[in-house]
């Protein structure tokens, strides 16, 4: 047991604090994410809640990283939790992007990222509105427009935005943006409104029209999807347990790390620390790093692995793990250039161990293609081609191309 003495905390350093290595932190990733053979949940809702939340700005992400994760995963069993339990749901938080999370944790986020998101959308909003000369009272009009959505969506229970805007004329209202300039071209208010009520938490993105992958949503009022809505929490309360369930499955890491993860500025993230009781640990680069104050215990590598066998994973694009740290270069190495795109989009990785070792793709014929950017052995390949030959049964028909495409994954989907 450590002498509790020698812990750092937010209000100082001590020389002899905890150091956490490498090694330790892939150990703690290999549990705590569900990627050991001996740690995979039991439920696409276990692995929602302890991953703080699955990307979901790419709908295949969602699907893809709960196979990876959940004993004997089929796709119905996430729609059900989805849209029928409605114990996960599909929200706006961190970053602007949209995360499948349990019921508790969309009111955390909602109070700790999206309610201060929302804000600046609306700001937004209505310079866009008046820029474009839509109405010279920006707020006035939008008012209007507003209010007569909500009517509209609460009357109809559910709609698209194309059918919102048969109800709606100010929704058909086209803002243009970047007049000269390569990426000039329009928006519709629709979507920018839609948006900003869902940042606001008093909408929500239900059914999909179509299959699972499409991104055309139903639109419900929060209050029905959820009865009473989301529960109210005040701010600093829902960043310190935003925080508190970052550590808890993604300690240690750094300021940083959690700044960017959360959106959050520096100062707003030191402040969740304290309130969350963090302490200092050291890192193997020298940098230093977070973790909870009950979360000091060694994780020895052993622990991480069934038995002694290494252990693989096939993850998504925009894969929870792979996007829970701004430093990456622990678990990434020098794989980055290929694995990721210019807006810092992380495409599907294979992972041995706690890190990354390659990438993979689905091709037209539907046929998943591995390539590993290092050599990992014979024994390790052939434990990557069976995962490849589970997850294309596992696919059967489907076929689905990454929102966000990268190098490598470009390359091996030709």
């Amino acid at each position: 047991m450590l002498d509790p003495t020698s812990r750092g905390t937010l209000g100082g350093v001590s020389p002899t604090r905890r150091k956490v290595s490498v090694a330790e932190r892939r150990a703690r990733l290999a549990r705590r994410h569900h990627l050991a053979p001996d740690a995979v949940a039991a439920s696409a809702l276990d692995a929602a809640t302890n991953l703080v939340g699955l990307h979901a700005s790419d709908p295949m992400t969602v699907y893809l990283a709960a196979w990876a994760r959940v004993r004997d995963f089929a796709a119905a069993a996430l729609e059900t939790a989805l849209y029928d339990e409605r114990s996960l749901l599909k929200v706006l938080g961190m970053r602007r992007t949209m995360f499948v999370v349990p019921v508790r944790l969309a009111a955390v986020i909602n109070a700790a990222c999206a309610q201060a998101m929302a804000v600046g959308e609306r700001n937004r909003l209505l310079t866009m509105i008046e820029g474009a000369g839509i109405a010279g009272d920006g707020e006035r009009w939008l008012a209007g427009v507003e209010a007569a959505t909500v009517e509209a969506l609460d009357r109809l229970g559910e709609a698209t935005a194309a059918d919102l805007a048969k109800e709606v004329e100010g929704l058909r209202a086209q803002i243009q943006f970047g007049a000269g300039k390569t990426w000039q071209g329009q928006v519709g208010v629709s979507t920018r409104l839609l948006f900003l009520l869902a940042a606001e938490g008093r909408i929500i993105r239900g059914r999909p029209k179509g299959s699972m992958l499409s991104s055309l949503y139903r639109w419900a009022p929060m209050d029905r999807w959820v009865p009473g809505g989301l529960p109210t929490i005040p701010v600093d309360e829902a960043r310190v347990e935003l925080v508190r369930r970052w550590l808890a499955t993604f300690g240690p890491g750094t300021t940083r790390d959690i700044a960017w993860w959360t959106g959050w500025s520096v100062a707003v993230t030191k402040r969740a620390l304290a309130g969350a009781g963090a302490v200092e640990v050291d890192l193997d680069d020298g940098a230093t790093g977070w973790v909870l104050a009950d979360d000091l215990e060694p994780t020895p590598a052993s622990t991480a692995r069934s038995g002694s066998d290494p252990w693989v994973a096939l993850l998504p694009a925009l894969d929870p793990t792979i996007m829970g740290w701004q430093g990456r270069d622990w678990y990434l190495g020098e794989h980055r250039e290929r694995l990721f795109d210019t807006n810092g989009n992380a495409g599907p990785t294979i992972w041995l161990d706690g890190r990354v070792v390659g990438g993979w793709a689905q091709r037209p014929d539907r046929e998943i293609v591995v390539e590993l950017l290092e050599d990992v052995g014979r024994e390790v390949t052939a434990l990557v081609e069976a995962r490849a030959a589970e997850l294309r049964t596992w696919l059967g028909n489907l076929s689905f191309t990454p929102r966000f495409r990268t190098p490598l994954e470009q390359q091996l989907s030709r």
